[in-house]
């Protein structure tokens, strides 16, 4: 019977800075097997700590997002994690590698290194957006080439084309989301206005409201 690893948080942080710092040699000695558990603690402790981070970012902020995003969100990228590997394992199959799922999972498992900085980023309009999905395709390039002996070029185009489409979506979803809270912002001092408005003013207001909601939801 596999013994289960044991937890080891000195490991953890090594493995995190070694990803950072020099991912080519972290790839190149990464293990494509060892099984499903210690590569999810560590997504699970990447999230916890990126998760911490977005909460003390909020406070901040003045706008909390809620101490429940301390377990959700590690749920949450527990749970990405697996489903990420699966359509990246596809997308490595097709290109020719011959390594199983495992090796796949464990080479997305530790990108996550990447989700504490991508929470310290997200104070930067779009910046936080762009750099993570770059970063993120770097490191599936890395270890498309050194895990998986696939070419660079072509593995540099696949997943440089995929950053760009997530960048993409990204950008616009996020767009949408500033245009909506944009206008559920003059809902309330629409209302507040409207207290002192005739009738034909309210109407008024009310019609540059809706105008207004319809552009920012297209």
């Amino acid at each position: 019977m596999e013994n289960t690893p044991a937890f080891d948080i000195s490991k953890v942080i090594e493995d995190a800075r070694s990803i950072i710092i020099n991912p080519v040699d972290f790839y190149q000695k990464m293990s494509k097997t060892g099984g499903f558990i210690e590569p999810l603690i560590y997504v699970v402790v990447m999230a916890a700590i990126a998760a911490g981070i977005m909460f003390i970012l909020s406070l901040i902020g003045g706008k909390p997002v809620g101490i429940g995003i301390l377990v959700i969100l590690p749920i949450m990228m527990a749970v990405a994690s697996f489903i990420s590997a699966g359509i990246i394992y596809l997308i490595w199959k097709i290109m020719g590698s011959g390594n199983d799922y495992e090796a796949a999972y464990r080479c997305v498992a530790y990108s996550m290194a990447i989700l504490p900085v991508s929470a310290l980023l997200s104070i930067v309009p779009f910046i936080g957006l762009i750099v993570p999905a770059l970063w993120g395709a770097y490191l599936m390039i890395t270890a498309s080439t050194e895990v998986h002996g696939l070419d660079k070029q072509k593995a540099s185009m696949v997943f440089g084309a995929l950053a760009l489409l997530s960048i993409f979506v990204n950008m616009s979803t996020q767009r949408a989301v500033n245009n909506m809270e944009d206008q559920l912002d003059k809902v309330g001092g629409l209302a507040e206005s409207m207290k002192d408005m005739t009738p034909e003013e309210a109407g008024k207001a009310l019609g540059e409201f809706q105008r207004g909601f319809e552009e920012a939801t297209k």
